[in-house]
């Protein structure tokens, strides 16, 4: 394994960590409502919680986190997942509640350095963050690497995919378990993405002639164009994962 460090709290880190993932993500989602209102928070209230792996000066892995405050059982967090957490740190730290659990909104590493380990190297530190922050869980809404190429199978079905060695089919889910992290279950609307007809033709690249329901590359599950409304919505199922944190 290469020699590598973490930033975090640095000069335009939010510009620095945007050249990394601007590539990975389909157009589409690059406009939930939610994320464009908050994200920039991320950067201006908890600049310490969002970190960049370093490796000879590059960054090649980042990941974004947020503190939050949950005292119900960790199977009743949302079926909003993404959107909801995201925007209840915000508020949570407005409203000076104290948060006790960590939350991972974006883990990407780029691509001509996946597939080496990376990733769980970035999970652990989060883990560590967790630690040392005394909160009780890193939570983790999971958007599952592979689960664009199963558009029409349900996230109920998919995250019970198993390889023969009883792991989850799924990489990323994979990674997750290896360092430790429980699949909770489905948040079946993490994020929504509204648009116009004109809008989602320019994210995709498609044309949209009549009503119904679309396989978009890149989408976990097929958009639902509503022409009379001049509406495209999609709703982004993730996995609620988490990793209980030992003190």
């Amino acid at each position: 394994m290469n020699n590598y460090s973490f930033i975090n709290n640095v000069p335009d880190h939010l510009q620095l960590q945007d050249e990394v993932t601007t590539s990975l993500w389909p157009e589409f989602m690059m406009h939930d409502p939610v994320a464009n209102k908050y994200w920039p928070s991320l950067f201006e209230f908890f600049p310490e919680f969002q970190i960049s792996l370093v490796i000879d000066n590059e960054i090649v892995g980042i990941a974004n986190s947020i503190p939050f405050h949950w005292d119900r059982a960790v199977n009743d967090l949302p079926e909003e997942g993404w959107d909801w957490v995201l925007k209840t740190g915000v508020e949570n730290y407005k409203k000076d509640i104290k948060p006790n659990a960590l939350n991972g909104l974006q883990i990407s590493v780029k691509k001509d350095f996946q597939g080496k380990g990376f990733s769980s190297i970035i999970v652990n530190e989060l883990i560590r963050i967790s630690r040392i922050n005394n909160f009780s869980f890193l939570a983790i809404p999971v958007r599952p690497s592979l689960k664009s190429k199963y558009p029409l199978t349900s996230i109920d079905e998919y995250i019970t995919w198993q390889r023969g060695d009883g792991l989850p089919f799924d990489p990323w889910l994979r990674v997750h378990v290896k360092n430790g992290g429980k699949i909770i279950k489905p948040c079946h609307k993490a994020m929504y993405i509204p648009g116009t007809i004109k809008e989602w033709e320019e994210w995709t690249g498609l044309k949209f002639f009549q009503s119904g329901k679309y396989i978009v590359k890149g989408a976990l599950n097929p958009i639902l164009i509503n022409k009379d409304m001049n509406l495209g919505e999609y709703i982004e199922p993730n996995v609620w994962i988490i990793h209980e944190i030992e003190h």
